[in-house]
């Protein structure tokens, strides 16, 4: 199957559209496997949905951020794994960024090879050898990842001796190292709430041996290879970014499917249907001005930030910004989700369904690590003139 790249005649969101037949009609197998089908997962990467990212040196889109993030909401209105899976493993790929034109082409082979990585609570420490480093443990969270030809993890970097590298600030020297992933060994640990078709399973390796041109540091200037706009922006962004857009994605079609619904439903002991309630009425358009502001909020970041990285390095009230905005968005989109939810009333429990696996996507969304509520106090903190700690901006 020829790869599609992002940089021919259709455009990126044009073809995730095109996909939402084939994902309408995976969405059961996507809950009950636990990950996504391999016919989509195919289809995803001949669109060149997987690489959007990926620099256009190496068969990438290299894309603008806000196209990003409109394909991966696009996506998610069908269905929320699928379109995480395509913002995990998209931003995945903005590591060739970071590696020699040898080893990102090995690792990427033209838009045909896909990385995938999680995180880990405890650090993972990787021993100095010569040539390259000794690494043993594990890491959680790989979206993605049983589709992924390398597979990657970050690391504590530390002497054959075993004493940890600091650079001038004290701070322990990290390093992200890539290895096939065949030399993976999985967890079957992906039991959950919601977005289960992710297969965010953890997983590990053990006395592996990670050549040089096998790693990279990874976000920092000094490490990167192609100083292209989009590069600028760190891994970080671009996940909150795009995890944002999942979620406004969902919270719009359970919005869509309220109106539907409030159409033809005449609930038990009502003379007239849903939707000439006044209660509902006003409900349903203030959630609509709660949807549509937190998405002009984000897009409108994203083209303040975009512009900057044009001009040079993005500074910490860029990075600020993106931070206050994709937690804002994920933070109302749920609020949308669950009050559309409530709403709808017995029809929102049925698995059938247009409800009862979005709300569930959605809350396990606002869950992870961007969607936490603590961001707003770091950005608090940033506008009163306080310290911060520039983890996770």
């Amino acid at each position: 199957m020829a790869v599609v790249h992002t940089d021919d005649v259709v455009d990126p969101l044009e073809r995730a559209r095109s996909l939402a037949p084939l994902i309408a009609a995976s969405t059961g197998s996507i809950d009950a496997d636990r990950r996504l089908p391999e016919p989509l997962v195919a289809a995803l990467k001949a669109q060149g949905l997987l690489h959007l990212l990926l620099p256009r040196a190496y068969g990438g889109g290299e894309v603008a951020p806000a196209r990003f993030v409109e394909v991966v909401e696009e996506l998610a209105r069908h269905d929320a794994s699928t379109a995480w899976c395509v913002g995990q493993l998209g931003v995945c790929a903005m590591a060739a960024a970071y590696l020699t034109p040898e080893s990102a082409r090995r690792v990427f082979d033209d838009g045909r090879g896909i990385l995938a990585w999680g995180s880990n609570a405890s650090p993972v420490t990787a021993r100095v050898e010569p040539g390259g480093y000794r690494v043993s443990g594990g890491w959680s969270f790989a979206s993605g990842g049983h589709h992924a030809t390398w597979v990657g993890g970050h690391c504590v970097v530390a002497d054959p001796d075993g004493t940890l590298r600091h650079d001038a600030k004290g701070h322990a020297i990290g390093r992200t190292l890539l290895f096939r992933a065949e030399e993976v060994i999985w967890a079957d640990d992906w039991q959950v709430l919601g977005l289960r078709g992710t297969g965010s399973d953890s997983y590990s390796v053990e006395e592996l041996f990670v050549p040089d041109e096998l790693t990279l540091d990874r976000d920092l200037p000094s490490g990167r290879l192609i100083d292209a706009p989009l590069y600028r922006l760190r891994t970080d962004q671009m996940y909150s970014c795009g995890f944002a857009g999942v979620a406004l994605g969902v919270a719009r079609a359970m919005l869509d499917a309220l109106v539907q619904l409030a159409a033809r439903k005449t609930p038990r002991g009502f003379r007239n249907t849903l939707g000439e309630s006044p209660v509902v009425q006003s409900e349903i358009a203030q959630l609509e001005a709660t949807l549509r502001s937190s998405r002009h909020f984000l897009y409108g970041t994203l083209a303040e930030v975009w512009s900057a990285a044009n001009s040079g390095e993005l500074s910490m009230t860029d990075r600020i910004g993106v931070r206050l905005a994709a937690t804002h968005c994920i933070d109302q989109a749920r609020h949308v989700a669950n009050a559309t939810y409530h709403f709808a009333g017995s029809n929102a429990v049925r698995a059938n369904g247009p409800f009862e696996r979005r709300f569930r996507d959605l809350n396990s969304i606002a869950q992870q690590m961007q969607g936490r509520w603590s961001h707003y106090e770091t950005v608090g903190r940033y506008l009163l003139g306080a310290e911060i700690e520039p983890q996770f901006l």
